[in-house]
């Protein structure tokens, strides 16, 4: 598939719009956490651009873990449907839906 790993998990919750992701990520040996909704992403740490277009998850960023929340998302009180998820253990349910 073509897509970059960034625009599948954006289309996975624009299918999927009752899930929050919440990527962790290592980018150059700083990490940050990156909520994706409906089919937008945006850094909890740091600023995110106010263009869509500029990816806020880059092609150079590690994937530590994914964890997928129930939406409306609660920050203080968090709804896990599955925490830890890897990006291998992630194909299968973005193949699921087609992305």
């Amino acid at each position: 598939m073509n897509n970059s790993v960034a625009q599948r998990l954006e289309q996975y919750t624009a299918k999927r719009s009752r899930e929050v992701l919440l990527v962790t990520v290592d980018i150059n040996g700083e990490q940050d956490q990156i909520a994706i909704f409906k089919g937008f992403s945006s850094s909890l740490m740091r600023p995110t651009a106010f263009d869509p277009d500029v990816p806020v998850l880059s092609d150079r960023a590690k994937i530590i873990s994914i964890d997928r929340v129930a939406s409306p998302y609660d920050p203080q009180s968090p709804r896990y449907i599955q925490q830890g998820l890897t990006w291998e253990t992630m194909q299968p349910l973005l193949s699921e839906i087609g992305v």
